[in-house]
Parts: structure tokens; C-alpha cells; sequence
């Protein structure tokens, strides 16, 4: 498939800076860009820094087998929003506070000018209902937190998606401080 192999490269350069900065462990997380008539995505068990050729999954349909767990969602995302790409982590400090908060408001300049607004949804992992919630969110934004879960961004390239996952990650981290010192959200 013709730009397979660019994403799979940028989808690979993106992973390591992922990998590096903590936002995903192990295997876990995927990634997935627009492509023509289908979407790409990670091969489910394939690491993130190195994700091997990826699945071309259709905008309708069976998901291929292979695909990643989270086909669903990216599915739902791509056929509800103009979005070009999507990074899904599980960055420790974002998913800690979305299981008391229901949204996020950054206090730090970077993460109110890249995500000022992060809504946290529910749903089961790679479920329709996840898709519908994250996909609704991204209409007005970037990036949603999945209740316990982790991160969905998106942007026109994995590139942009992945400046909003750290951003929010470090917007994540600063709340995560302020609230253990008992400062709360917002002073």
C-alpha cells in the first residue's frame, strides 16, 4: 500500500519520543493516520517505537485482523471528525487524575494554548461507546482522556498529535503536584 511504509516510519519516530517521555509502556498504545479510502494502523501486540508494517483498516466494515484492539475507536474518530491522525497512550499522570475530574483545565501556558479544555470520558477499551464519547470530544478539541484508561489525540499528523498528548501530560503532571501539596486546581 502506497505510504505504508512513511507512516509506519513516522508512526516509529513519534513512538520513541512516546516511549521516552513515559507516556506509554510495553506494547500498549497505537496510533493510526488517514490514508485514501482506509486508515492505517498499529498492528495489535507491535510496539509503538517500532510498529512493524501497519493494517489498513476501512472506514466501513469488518475490522482486519491484526488490527489494533482500538481499531474501533480510531474508526469511529476518523469517520466523525476531519482529523488526520490519532496517538492513543497511557500517560500515568493524565490517567490518575480522570478518575476524579471530569475534565481537565491546564494551568501551565503550554497546556492552555495546546489543549485548554481536556474532557475525560468513559467506556470500555476499543468499545463503540468509547469511539462515539472520544469522537464527540475531538470535534471540539484534540485530545480526551478515557476514564482510567489514557489518551486520545488527534491532529493533522501524528506529528501535532503527539505536542498535544506531551502537553497534556505535562498540564496532567503540574495538577497532579499542586493537588498532592493540597493547593488544589485552581488558587
Amino acid at each position: 500500500m502506497s505510504g505504508s511504509g512513511s507512516a509506519s516510519a513516522d508512526l516509529a519516530r513519534v513512538g520513541r519520543r512516546a516511549v521516552a517521555e513515559g507516556l506509554v509502556s510495553g506494547n500498549f498504545g497505537n496510533a493510526s493516520v488517514r490514508t485514501g479510502d482506509v486508515f492505517l494502523v498499529k498492528r495489535s501486540g507491535a510496539y509503538l517505537d517500532d510498529p512493524g508494517p501497519l493494517v489498513p483498516v476501512p472506514f466501513e466494515g469488518d475490522i482486519p485482523p491484526g488490527a489494533s484492539h482500538e481499531s474501533l475507536v480510531h474508526r469511529t474518530i476518523f469517520n466523525l471528525t476531519p482529523h488526520g491522525a490519532i496517538l492513543h497512550t497511557h500517560p500515568p499522570y493524565a490517567i490518575v487524575l480522570s478518575f476524579d475530574h471530569e475534565e481537565i483545565i491546564p494551568l501551565d501556558p503550554e497546556g492552555a494554548l495546546l489543549c485548554p479544555r481536556i474532557p475525560v470520558v468513559t467506556g470500555d477499551p476499543g468499545s463503540q461507546a468509547l469511539g462515539d464519547r472520544v469522537a464527540h470530544a475531538l470535534l471540539h478539541g484534540k485530545i480526551a482522556i478515557a476514564r482510567g484508561h489514557g489518551t486520545f489525540a488527534a491532529g493533522r499528523d501524528l506529528e501535532e498529535a503527539y505536542l498535544v498528548t506531551s502537553a497534556a501530560e505535562h498540564a496532567c503532571r503540574i495538577l497532579f503536584y499542586r493537588e498532592l501539596l493540597g493547593k488544589g486546581a485552581r488558587q
